[in-house]
């Protein structure tokens, strides 16, 4: 029986796209996704948004009513610390929550994600292991913009907001600015194509920083969990696989996993060169029979470059999420081969 019905936004994203899996296979869930462009594969589970213009979108939702639950997973890329993506992405949120307010009597929680770039991860070395209540750093910062609307603008609400703070998300995703499975898979199978030994392309100190994943269907379970708690009600949580890795321990498994020599260590802007791979890759996907994506959406190369890059550890606390009553953890490396092992599956890699 349906006792929820959640709208999650930007569901065709690696976060949202788990979330909206996750809540369409539960009896008391029901679960629409929002999208740009609605995919071939489930269209009936999706209704394409505009938000950025709010009449449109509160016309829209005036069909659907009913919305207990926000899962906001959406984001729009611009040039980092820009004001054009403070904006947006501000005002993307702020437009779909008084967009469903106005339509729906019935909201209970917004779950925000945000990520480690709250730390600072992208600026340089930090503070870790990083606590939710940690000091900001110095501005821009688009996801201090989007925590402070929901901060200001719920009070004397009766819903509530929940935020939650992954890290490198690995799941299955194609056309995503922060997909580091796709990064890996296809990298490392033009490496094999081209008959050449899999090179990490980071820098040296990046290779044995530590670094730590959150797999998106864990992340998509804890997603669940934080939104039906009345305990998580205006908290925020670091979420996590829970362990920790470093690359050079990691590196070598991945090349035996693709039947290749793992390689030194190259640091290379996968940014500027892995685009001129783009015939490489369509003659692969005519050999191998591979699903038809254009190469410029296959992999998010400058997201590979910042994973890469990071020369320094990268470790989350926490012991917040699991005080407050969730404890699942993940094997990482397990997961993410399994990973790979569905991209495989779904002809997205050789």
């Amino acid at each position: 029986m349906t006792k929820y019905k959640a709208l999650v936004v930007g569901a065709t994203g690696i976060i949202g796209s788990y979330i909206l899996d996750h809540l369409s296979i539960l009896d008391e869930w029901d679960a629409i996704g929002v999208a740009r462009n609605i995919p071939k594969k489930n269209p009936e589970r999706y209704v394409s948004l505009d938000l950025l213009n709010p009449e449109l979108l509160r016309n829209k939702l005036e069909q659907i009513r009913g919305i207990t639950h926000i899962f906001y997973a959406a984001y729009q890329d611009f040039p980092a610390q820009s004001q054009e993506q403070l904006d947006v992405n501000t005002s993307m949120l702020a437009n779909v929550v008084k967009a469903v307010e106005e339509t729906s009597n019935s909201l209970d929680r917004v779950i925000l994600m945000q990520g480690a770039k709250v730390y600072g991860v992208h600026l340089g070395k930090f503070k870790t292991p990083a606590k939710e209540n940690d000091p900001r750093h110095l501005p821009p910062n688009f996801y201090y913009n989007q925590e402070d609307f929901l901060r200001t603008h719920q009070k004397g609400k009766s819903w509530t907001w929940t935020i939650l703070r992954p890290d490198v998300v690995a799941g299955v995703s194609i056309g995503n600015p922060m997909s580091i499975a796709m990064v890996l898979g296809v990298y490392a199978s033009i490496s094999k194509e081209l008959a050449l030994p899999l090179r990490f392309p980071g820098k040296e100190n990046a290779y044995k920083a530590l670094v730590q994943f959150t797999d998106a269907s864990l992340l998509a379970r804890a997603s669940e969990w934080a939104a039906l708690q009345k305990h998580t009600a205006l908290e925020v949580f670091n979420i996590t696989n829970g362990d920790l890795f470093r690359w050079e321990d990691l590196w070598p498994k991945l090349a035996q996993y693709f039947k290749i020599d793992a390689g030194p260590i190259q640091t290379i802007s996968l940014t500027e060169l892995m685009p001129l791979q783009k015939e490489t890759w369509v003659s692969m996907v005519n050999k191998y029979d591979l699903l038809q994506t254009p190469y410029e959406k296959v992999a998010a190369w400058p997201f590979g470059d910042f994973v890469f890059g990071c020369d320094y550890d990268v470790i989350s606390d926490t012991t917040k999420i699991k005080q407050f009553g969730f404890h699942e953890v993940m094997d990482t490396e397990k997961e993410l081969f399994a990973v790979m092992d569905e991209l495989k599956k779904q002809k997205l890699i050789p």
